[in-house]
């Protein structure tokens, strides 16, 4: 299991902050890190890489370990979809559809572990 960098309070915080459209860079940085080390968390393992440029990568999800050269099973996107995806205001299937998200490989489906932060959107009477 990886070691934690980010502290829950601040990565609520900036998840937050992108949430409520005030993110900076700075925030939207902390926040896609925080999500891939939460995932890095939820699905431990070495079989899928993913990655969102330029602010991060992560491995998880359990099977093959790959230890040269590009892995089999990678998933690519940019950090306004990452985002979307882990707080639920996007759909794997959609994201993929749309080309939001390049994934390649047989364990490259990340739809069981998504969303990691879904805003509970129920009203109380």
């Amino acid at each position: 299991m990886a070691r934690r960098r980010i502290l829950a309070p601040v990565g609520r915080t900036a998840l937050d902050a992108v949430q409520s459209g005030s993110a900076a860079r700075p925030e939207t940085a902390t926040a896609v890190r925080y999500a891939l080390e939460e995932l890095a968390e939820q699905a431990p393992g070495n079989s899928v890489e993913v990655r969102v440029p330029p602010f991060g990568v992560a491995q998880c999800i359990a099977g093959p370990r790959h230890t040269r050269g590009t892995p089999p099973n990678v998933v690519e996107t940019d950090a306004a979809t990452w985002l979307a995806l882990v707080t639920g205001t996007l759909d794997w299937s959609d994201a993929v559809s749309a080309g939001k998200v390049a994934a390649s490989g047989q364990r490259a489906d990340l739809s069981d572990w998504l969303p990691l932060f879904a805003t509970d959107t129920r009203t109380t009477p």
